[in-house]
């Protein structure tokens, strides 16, 4: 596994977009259906926008209809870490990068019963994609 990235509140803002800081370093969420990924079938590996770690492959996206981009699994089992979020009134399972502990989105087990039954649901905003890896 890769060392955990630090940087200083102000490197991160210097580094991402006013909508990527507030969704990964403050744990903000994306409008639904408005992301640039909630729709694309490209093939390749989705990265954290932060640090650039692998955290998802195209093959493992589905269409959620939810209005993020759905995986039923992370890359591997050191791409992602879980969380208990009981923000908002609920009981939810945060997702962050196991890189930089940025915020990525919410699991929910609503997924695909053929495959993992997970829903990996995951602000765009928080991917970079690269195709063909």
């Amino acid at each position: 596994m890769r060392n955990k990235v630090e940087k200083s509140d102000a490197e991160w803002r210097a580094q991402l977009t006013p909508e990527q800081y507030r969704v990964t370093r403050e744990k903000g969420t994306e409008r639904p259906f408005s992301g640039d990924y909630q729709v694309s079938n490209d093939h390749g590996i989705y990265h954290c926008v932060c640090c650039q770690a692998p955290l998802f492959e195209s093959e493992h996206k589905f269409d959620a209809g939810c209005g993020w981009p759905s995986f039923d699994r992370p890359l591997g089992v050191n791409a992602v870490e879980e969380h208990v979020d009981d923000s908002h009134g609920m009981q939810r399972t945060e997702v962050v990068c196991a890189h930089c502990n940025a915020h990525l989105g919410h699991v929910f087990p609503d997924g695909p019963p053929q495959t993992t039954g997970l829903r990996y649901c995951i602000n765009s905003v928080s991917l970079s994609f690269h195709d063909g890896e």
